[in-house]
This record gives C-alpha cells, structure tokens and sequence, in this order.
C-alpha cells in the first residue's frame, strides 16, 4: 500500500464506512481501500491485531475474513518459521472469540482447516484439535466447526495444494475419523438437548461423509444414524434441522453409491428412507413445503444411489421398485417444485435403458415412465384464471422448457406414437377444461416431431381439427395449438394436402399480436421442412416479408420468418432467385437508407442488419459449375449501404459486430464470388480497425482468407491485412493485463492466423510478422479464458501440422525447413509454458487441446522435444510454501518417461493430465 502500513485506527473508521456510512459513494471508497489493505502485506498483522482488541463485530469480521482469504491466496508470502505462531494465534482467536458471533467462528475455522492444510508440518491436526477442545463443552461447538469445515476445504479450488498433499491429508483424516465419530456422539450425549449443537453435529457428519473417508461398517451401527432418521420421522423438527439432515443423509447416500465394501451401510439407509414416507404424508397435510422438498429430495437421491441395482436386479434387494413408487408420490403433489427435483434421476434411468437396449427390461419401467408423464402434463396445467397466452420467461414457463426436455428424453420407453394418440384421445372422446387442453397439447408439440408420419394415419386428422379451433377458445390453447402445428411440419410435407389450410390458419395468427411470433415460428418450420411444396406459396411469402413491420413480430421471430423465406427461395430456378432475393434485401436496405439520412444522433440499425444477415445465412441456391452465383450481384448491391452504416457507427462495438456478421453471411453466401467486394472491404477494415480495435474484424477477416487464401491472386492483399491489423492488436494486448482484458481479441486473432496456416502456410511461415504472433501465442497460452485458448492451441497445433502432414504437397520440405526454424528459436519457450500454464494456470477442460500442441512437436522431433521437456521439468518448483512435496522425482522421471514415449495423443492428454492434478 502506498504511504506504508496504515494505523488500527483508520482501519477501523473505514471498516465503520463499509457497514455504516449512509453515502454508497463513501462505502464504494472503503471498500476499495480495505481491498487494496487485505492484498498488502500488512494484512497478516493487522488482522492478528483487530482480533486481539476485539472492539466490535464489524471489525473482527474483517479480520478473520482477511485471515482466510491470506491464507488461501497468500500463503506463501508468511516465512516457514511463522507458521506455528500464526496457527497458536489463529486457535487462541477462535476461543476468545467464539461468543461474539457464528459467523466469525465460521470465518476462523476456515482460516484454521486451510493452515492445517497447506502446513505440512502440523501433523494430526485432528488429534491436536480434539485434546485442546473436547473437554469443555463450552468449546466443543467451536471444535465441531472446525472439523466440519476442514474436510470440505480438502477439494476446494481456493487452496492449490496437489494431488501428493491431498491424499496425504485424505489418508491422515481416514485414520483419525472414528475418533471424529465417537466425539459427535459424545456431543450428543452431552448437549443433546441442544438443537444448535444437533445441527452442527449432523452438518459436520456430512460433511466427512462427502469426503469418503468414514468407516462404513463401523456406521451403519452408530446411533448417529439412528438419530438421523428419528429427527426426520418426527413432526416437530425445526426447518434448519431437518434440512441438515436430510443433506447428510443424502451425503451419506451418495457414498454408498455403486460401493460393495458399504453393504451393511447400504442397506441400513434403504430401510431408513422407506421409513420415511409416512413423514412425507404427514408434512403434505400440514402443508409444510420445505419438509416435502426434503424428504423429495432424499427419496430422489435413494433412487439415484441404486439405479444400477434397480435396472440390474429390478424388485429385489436394494433394487426394489417401491422406490419408484416414492418419486411418483412426489409427483402427485400439486407443488411443480416438488416434482422438479426429481428429474435428474427420470433422465439417467431414461439413459441408463436407452444404452442397455433391452425389450424386456423397458416393458418393467414403461409403466412407471407413463405414470410419470400424466403427472406432467398435469404439472403443465395453467391456472384456471390464467389470461393471455402461457409466459416462456418466468419460473413456471421455465419449468415447462424442463419438462418438455425431459419428456424428449424418456419418450422412447413409452413410444412417442403411442403416446401421442393417447393423448390425442383424450381431447376427442372428453371434453375437458381449457387449462387441460392447452396442458395436452403442449406435451404433444413436445413429442410430435418424433412420431413417424407414415405409420400414424390419425396425424392428418390432428391437424385437421387444430385448424378448425374457433377463435373464440382461451388465447393460450391457441397459441399452443399453433406451436403444434409447426412441429407436425414434418406431417405436412407428408400429407401435402394438409398445407394450404395450415398455412392459412398460420396466417391468421400472423394478424394477432398476442399469436404472431409463434405462427412466425410455425410457418418457418413448415419452409423448413416442406420447401418443395412451399415454391408455389413463395410469392405469399414475400408479401409477408415486405410487410414484416406491420405485424407485431418480436425480432427474433422476424428473422425466423425471412429464414424460412430464404430456405424456400434457394428451391426456385436460378434466374428467379437474384431477382427476388433482390426484392427481400430492397426492404431492409431502404430502411437503412432512411436511418442514414436522418440528422443528429443515428438510429439503431441493428434489427435490419440482423434482417439482412438470416438472408445471406440461409440463401444456398443451386449453382452449376462455372456459373455466376445468382447473389453475386445483389450483394454487391447491398455493399454501400453496409458500408455506410460501418462507417456512421464505428466507435460502437455491437453494431460493428452486426455490421461484420453481415458481410460475414454475405461472403460465405457467395463464396469466391465475393472477390470484387475484397479491396474496398479490406480498406475500410483496416482504416477503422486503426481507431477503434473491434475483434470483429479480426473474425471478418478471417473468413476472407478461408474463402480467397488459396487464391495466388489474392494471398499479397490478404497478407497486408493480417500485417496491417496485427500492429493495433499487439499494441492493445502488449499493454498491462492486456490479454487478459481483451480475450476476444485474442480468440480472434489466432483465429485469423489459423485459417491462413491452413490456406497458405509457407506464405505465413515465409512472413515477417510471424515471429510476433508466435510470441504473442506463447505468452498467451497462460489465458485461462475457455474460447481464446482453443483458439491459440489451434494455432500453435496447426503451425507445427505444416511440418509433419501432407508429405507429399509441393511445398512439403519447405514447410517442414520453416517449422524447423520456428521451433529452434522457440520450441524451448513454447515447451515451458505449455508445462507451467498447465500446471498453474489452465483449467482441466483445456489440457485436450494442450495435448495435441505437445503431440504435433513429438512428431516433428521427439529427441528435441525430449530435451526441452526435460530442461523444462527441472525448474518446476517441487515444494509449497507449506513444505508439502508437490512432486517427487520419481513422478517428474515418469512423466517424462510417458510422454516422450507416448504413441497417440490420447497418451499425451493423460499423463498431462495426471501431471497437473500434483500442482491443482
């Protein structure tokens, strides 16, 4: 900090801001300096120093929250020999501390359990925690925190302490946990009266129960379980202890999970959780929804821990189907919430047979599937005094979108044929209330596209009757009808006399601006779908697209309806397709024209350059050999006004980045025909690109080399762009956390590179700005950003390819002489920080695409790689700052020894992964 360590005194007036200054610029002002504080290295002392004088809450949670987070971030800045002191300070806080308030205690114990993980000199922990606290009940809460905390800080992503610490700790927690069992049961003994101390005793069970190390055997015996279930048998148990122990039941049953050493265990919770239906009937008649939540959540939980016995052994032991019987009571309560929690497991079952592919076994649990999906289309029910159409935004729309995954998922197992017919007949043969109606239908356009149109003659007759709803029903059963009715797309385009009254009972929902959107949606399906039969109704659509704003369409819903046009258009003879496509874009670049005149601040242009792009997107015509793409001109047409409108609204990113995606569609749309339009774009790119660095234009460009880098013609232009837009961009990322803060950027621009080492590497590989963006994908291979770093790997993986594959190219020992080259100069570099980003920077998802970086150098040049492997290996640290062994020589000589002798990438990718978890 600037100005050196701060007095006690102004700590404390700012810690007084943060909580008590009524002006939130003042409270912003000490939040920020109280930052700044805990990040210096005063932080250590003067939370020591807050705590010890203990003047108010405030402060002494500011102090041991700053202990905690030191100690996790910052651990490696206290000397060795500090460490025992600050461990007899942390422990002498907590018990002088511990009546003041829980949420210090809870702050302290973390600060505590993340020391005793990181100092590898404290031995037994547990042990010393337990001989200091135990024998004073007063203090046995805050033991109880502590060890409650201490296992769930094992696996926490805060703390980088390493596989080889890890399963030390793990190891050392297993030999001292029946010491930890019987001090629980000792609480309870006792302060068992106490439903404070209850709470922390079940929460600290679950929590060793999470990390797995508990003595199973020893378990299913403890009158700790016994407790468990009696506090969840009985009527009068608080809402927080249930909850607690309903979450270390579910702990505990989760352990058990496919675990034959956890038997005696096993089956003691099975015939614990059966216990509790009775409960489950006794909290819905009370009406007490967090109860039922609970005990859904177990039941759900229970069905999940024997999946694998239920669909091996159906109805016996652990596998026995009653279980099924207590999520379907879930389902029946009228609370969708309740029956919420429960579809994770109705999803692995529905996978589970779906992979075991066995008639008979579905014929077992078809009845339970179908059950289940009556219960959601009651669950799918609106209220009765529900008006307008059904909400997609809110928590019950939400559910519904859940629901109706689900259902796509488990349908196979009932048949979606089947099914919908049921369903159907009972609209039919009933007469049921609209709320029920719309509830059917809409589980119906969850399955209709998965029902065969060949073996169902009643589909037509569906249809039929969807299109003679009069308008008078409840709006929601006929937005949901119309929904319906774009999913049977496929039936249309099956039954072609079905199209012309669909279209026409579309069109009419077109005109009501509750319906519009959804028969939008629903015509564009049946484009989509029955393009062929759709060219006779083409000139319908184009009216409708040049009438777009006089419906009451949202934007995306528009752009459905042109999609669709556009899919329908590309059907029609090539000398009909430039004119019409013409007359589609005449409409959204007349209103551009018209935004671009307007004096004063510009109007937004976006819905129409949105418009503009679903045309380029989706207009694929059929285009023989040597013939001139029939969109070639219309495009070159639109050029202007794009231009213009890039132009008018450069300083702004998001309409640029509309802009770019555009002349995106655009040049894809017509490939190298889009040549004429090179230069002019080129320029303008390059011009704005200097003043205002959007990475859109590094993607834009991008797509020019994909679609011209094979050009001789075009490669000298294409280079000069790359140089051209490579100058702003290393400036912007060279500046400090530059990468960082700019990870489009950098996703860009390798991608821009990527594509020009796969049209034209020698002319790259041969260029002077390659050694600048080989440094800047070295350095920036320590981005932990998801995109930007498959972007860079790519790359560098791509760059080294040139030099191993196509052996038989032209130009093959060119290439392989350049990459030489490039790796002599770097390949140390590269090797290093390819290690020392996987190990401390890069999460695991991105190792993959690491390995295949380090696979591509090994098959260019394994010797080399090997020494550089090696020289890399040698100064990677081997110890924590808590004198834990990070790695041990054995495991750097086998790793070592994997890779270099790995024979496929997928090698590669497990010892790196193996490697990592050491430093994770």
């Amino acid at each position: 900090m600037e100005g050196g360590k701060p007095s006690l005194a102004l700590v404390h007036q700012a810690v007084q801001a943060l909580y008590h200054d009524p002006d939130p610029a003042g409270k912003e002002r000490a939040s920020a300096w109280l930052g700044e504080l805990q990040r210096s290295l005063y932080a250590w002392e003067i939370a020591d120093q807050l705590l010890q004088l203990k003047q108010d809450v405030e402060s002494c949670y500011f102090a041991a929250q700053t202990m905690k987070m030191k100690i996790q971030t910052s651990f490696h800045e206290l000397p060795a020999d500090t460490h025992t002191a600050l461990r007899d300070s942390l422990l002498s806080h907590i018990e002088n501390l511990k009546d003041l308030s829980p949420v210090i205690v809870t702050q302290l114990a973390l600060a505590i359990a993340d020391l005793a993980l990181q100092m590898a000199s404290w031995k037994g922990c547990v042990h010393t925690l337990i001989e200091k606290y135990s024998s004073e009940v007063s203090s046995m809460l805050v033991l109880v925190e502590i060890l409650t905390v201490l296992p769930e800080e094992v696996h926490s992503r805060s703390l980088r302490i390493g596989a080889n610490r890890r399963a030390e700790i793990i190891q050392d927690l297993a030999c001292y946990s029946n010491m930890v069992v019987s001090l629980l049961v000792s609480c309870v003994e006792k302060v068992g009266g106490s439903e404070g101390m209850l709470i922390k005793v079940v929460r600290c069970l679950g929590s060793w129960f999470n990390l797995g190390v508990l003595d199973s055997s020893l378990l299913a015996d403890n009158q700790l379980l016994l407790i468990l279930f009696q506090v969840l048998q009985r009527d009068e148990t608080s809402t927080n202890l249930h909850e607690a122990a309903t979450d270390c039941v579910c702990s505990a049953l989760c352990v058990v999970e496919n675990a034959d050493a956890s038997v005696p265990l096993a089956a003691r919770l099975f015939q614990g959780v059966l216990t509790l239906e009775t409960a489950y009937h006794m909290a819905v008649a009370r009406e007490d929804l967090d109860k039922v939540l609970n005990y859904c959540r177990i039941f759900t939980e229970l069905c999940e821990t024997f999946l694998d016995a239920m669909v091996r052994s159906p109805g016996q032991g652990v596998g026995d189907l009653h279980t099924l019987e207590l999520l379907l009571i879930c389902a029946g309560h009228p609370q969708y919430e309740v029956v919420d929690i429960t579809f994770n497991f109705w999803y692995r079952l529905g996978e589970h047979l779906y992979n075991t592919n066995n008639a008979v076994l579905n014929g077992i649990f078809r009845p339970y599937v179908q059950r289940l999906l009556y219960a959601l289309a009651r669950h799918c029910q609106l209220d009765p005094d529900h008006e307008g159409i059904p909400e997609d935004m809110d928590d019950f729309g939400e559910f519904r979108m859940r629901v109706s995954d689900l259902v796509k998922d488990i349908i196979f197992l009932v048949g979606s044929t089947e099914c919908f017919s049921q369903l159907y007949s009972t609209l039919k043969e009933g007469s049921p209330p609209w709320e029920v109606t719309e509830a059917v239908l809409f589980i119906m356009a969850t399955i209709a596209k998965t029902v065969d149109p060949e073996s169902n003659p009643m589909l037509p007759e569906v249809l039929e009757q969807l299109v003679l709803l009069p308008q008078t029903v409840h709006p929601a059963v006929r937005y949901t009808s119309m929904e319906l009715v774009g999913e049977m797309s496929k039936v249309v385009n099956h039954h072609p006399r079905c199209l012309d009254p669909v279209l026409r009972y579309l069109m009419e929902g077109l005109k009501e601006k509750a319906l519009a959107s959804v028969a939008a949606k629903g015509i564009h399906n049946i484009c989509s779908m029955c393009r062929d039969h759709m060219t006779q109704h083409f000139q319908t659509l184009l009216d409708i697209a040049r009438a777009l704003d006089t419906f009451a369409l949202s934007p995306n819903a528009a752009v459905e309806l042109l999609k669709g046009t556009v899919l329908v258009l590309s059907r029609l003879p090539s000398e009909k397709v430039a004119e019409c496509l013409s007359d589609l874009c005449a409409v959204q670049v007349t209103a551009l024209q018209k935004l671009l005149s307007q004096e004063g601040k510009p109007a937004d242009p976006t819905v129409w350059l949105d418009r503009l792009a679903a045309i380029f997107r989706h207009t694929n015509p059929v285009v023989e050999n040597g013939q001139t793409h029939p969109c070639q001109k219309v495009i070159q047409e639109v050029w202007p006004v794009l231009s213009q409108t890039l132009h008018r609204h450069q300083a702004d990113n998001r309409i640029v980045e509309r802009c770019c995606r555009c002349l995106r569609f655009a040049v894809r749309c017509v490939g190298k025909g889009s040549a004429p339009l090179l230069q002019p774009l080129v320029t303008q790119m390059v011009s704005v690109y200097q003043v205002h660095p959007h990475s859109c234009f590094l993607y834009l460009g991008s797509i020019l080399v994909d679609e011209h880098g094979s050009e001789d013609s075009c490669l000298q232009g294409l280079l000069d762009m790359l140089q051209a837009l490579c100058v702003p961009t290393f400036q912007l990322l060279e500046q400090p956390n530059g990468l960082r803060n700019h990870p489009d950027t950098v996703d860009d621009l390798f991608r821009l590179a990527t594509r020009f080492v796969q049209r034209s590497p020698v002319t790259l590989l041969s260029s002077q700005i390659i050694v600048r963006i080989i440094q800047c994908a070295i350095a920036a291979t320590a981005l932990d950003h998801r995109e930007a770093s498959c972007s860079i790997m790519k790359f560098v993986r791509d760059l080294i390819h040139t030099g191993v594959g196509s052996k038989h190219a032209d130009d093959f020992e060119v290439r392989k002489q350049l990459i030489g080259q490039v790796l002599q100069q770097q390949g140390q570099q590269l090797v290093t920080q390819l290690i020392h980003s996987s190990c401390f920077c890069l999460s695991p998802y991105t190792l993959p695409d690491v390995a295949e970086v380090v696979w591509e150098i090994l098959r260019f040049d394994r010797s080399m790689f090997s020494h550089w492997l090696e020289n890399t290996l040698q100064g990677i640290p081997k110890q924590t700052s808590g004198g834990a062994v990070t790695v041990t020589h054995q495991q750097l000589t086998d790793f070592h020894k994997q890779v270099t002798s790995a024979e496929d990438c997928k090698q590669v990718c497990g010892a790196i992964r193996d490697f990592t978890r050491l430093f994770r």
